[in-house]
């Protein structure tokens, strides 16, 4: 079920009417609710994926009792491992099998021997990467001892499944996450208000910026010698807005529906295209997988902290098992090792933390070398973007020869559509970059807020798609 569909615009008014209506009078009532309704959403793909997510559930849950009733750390080591190896077996297996097995055949052939190994016809369950992520999250803050394990199963499994970001995250933490599954939440009409402009605002950010991108840029991508270096050039930049539309856009409208039902989820995007280098990048990219690669796996590793040789490795580490966790291709490794690339100079001279703060915060406009800064940035983001979208590396290899052909000719008039969307996205963000919401839906005056959601709900019926398009991160 996606949310830019006519059946999700079914479902989430049907849900919030029953979950408010006063039916519902208990946590418990409240969360084996919230259980039905998630399992149905996710079931509404393929039921089969409902066996997965209920076996991960079960396991992570046992397995966190467990080791809350083992006092020795190598008991609770062992019951952890039990949970890694479980999770991260059925990742691979449905993720990346079939990318090993042409692997393996590839490598055989460039020593001179041809095997032809069979794929196997895996359906990949969507979201699976994000639910194996938050259930590992708890199993291992378990064994830290930095939370508590639950022992309401119901709510563990409501958490695991909650529908608005089960399969495109946030990835939500446990110990922050999994108590709101304990509190009988009240009916807060601001709550639902800034719920509902955040819905608004993703359904925009989605269907008239990313779907209006995808239409010109997948021509571009699809046979980049068929285009001049400018038009490529220009492709690049709508790829770069495509899946920040598309994906901030999903984590807004996933925010905005917990916001509905009293949840709280984390930020997931913080104006990333406003970032002075590379490391703000990525604190403000994705920020629920950067900040659990960090936590869980770079941090342990000794993180900066180390000899300048054990940080290259973590910096590779963490940028490869990114890249490696957004789909099993050559691409996306290769994605990740240039980003690990831009990132190693600045961990290396200690300016990894330069910029923490909002972008030219208290200030209407960038200096001159901020602004520099910040189309560096997106200059170095966008041509490993290239990587990331192409279909192959040798597909990736064809793109930046176009763009090395430094030739002017096939511009058309219809490019400049997308580029208007792209300008008005950017105008808003930029004077909404210290706020959660754009700053039309605050204006103090009643009728321009409403011009406002009238303006995009306007805009949404006229220019998005006729036929609704899968969120790019359903894939990962």
């Amino acid at each position: 079920m996606l949310f830019n569909s006519v059946d999700f615009a079914l479902f989430l008014p049907l849900v919030f009417l029953l979950y408010w209506s006063g039916l519902l009078r208990t946590v418990r009532d409240r969360n084996v609710f919230l259980l039905v309704v998630s399992y149905f959403f996710y079931g509404w793909w393929d039921w089969r994926f409902l066996l997965l997510i209920i076996f991960s559930s079960t396991l992570d849950f046992w397995v966190g009792r467990r080791m809350a009733a083992a006092q020795a750390k190598k008991v609770r080591k062992q019951w952890l491992w039990l949970s890694i190896s479980a999770n991260l077996g059925l990742l691979g297996f449905f993720k990346y099998c079939n990318f090993f097995i042409q692997s393996f055949s590839e490598a055989f052939q460039l020593m001179g021997m041809d095997i032809s190994p069979t794929s196997l016809r895996l359906i990949l369950p969507v979201g699976i990467s994000f639910y194996t992520f938050q259930t590992m999250s708890y199993t291992i803050d378990v064994y830290r001892r930095q939370t508590e394990a639950t022992t309401d199963s119901l709510a563990f499994f409501a958490y695991v499944a909650f529908f608005p970001q089960l399969v495109a995250g946030p990835i939500e933490r446990a110990k922050s996450f999994l108590p709101q599954f304990s509190q009988l939440h009240a009916f807060n009409y601001e709550r639902i208000r800034i719920g509902l402009q955040l819905i608004l605002w993703g359904l925009f950010k989605k269907m008239v910026i990313a779907d209006n991108c995808a239409y010109w840029g997948d021509q571009m991508f699809a046979n980049p010698t068929e285009y001049s270096s400018l038009v490529l050039g220009l492709g690049i930049i709508l790829f770069a807005f495509q899946i920040y539309g598309d994906f901030s856009g999903y984590s807004d409208i996933a925010i905005g529906t917990g916001r509905l039902l009293g949840f709280e989820l984390r930020k997931n995007f913080a104006y990333p295209y406003f970032s002075r280098d590379v490391a703000e990048f990525w604190r403000r990219w994705h920020i629920s997988l950067s900040s659990w690669f960090r936590d869980y796996v770079y941090i342990p590793l000794g993180g900066s902290r180390v000899s300048w040789p054990k940080q290259i490795r973590n910096v590779l580490v963490i940028f490869l098992l990114s890249g490696f966790w957004h789909g099993a291709n050559w691409t996306f490794l290769t994605w990740g090792l240039v980003h690990a690339l831009f990132f190693l100079p600045l961990i290396l001279l200690g300016s990894n933390r330069r910029y923490l703060e909002v972008p030219v915060k208290d200030r209407w406009w960038p200096s001159i070398g901020e602004g520099l800064q910040m189309l560096l940035t997106f200059g170095l983001v966008g041509l490993a973007w290239v990587l990331f979208r192409a279909e192959s590396i040798e597909a990736a290899v064809n793109y930046y020869q176009g763009l090395l052909a430094f030739d002017r000719h096939g511009w058309k008039v219809q490019y400049l559509f997308p580029l208007i969307g792209i300008s008005f996205l950017i105008v808003i963000e930029w004077f909404s970059r210290a706020e959660e919401i754009p700053f039309l839906f605050q204006h103090k005056v009643l009728g321009v807020r409403w011009l406002s959601y009238w303006a995009l709900a306007l805009a949404i019926l006229l220019f998005s798609p006729a036929e609704p398009s899968v969120f790019i991160y359903f894939q990962f």
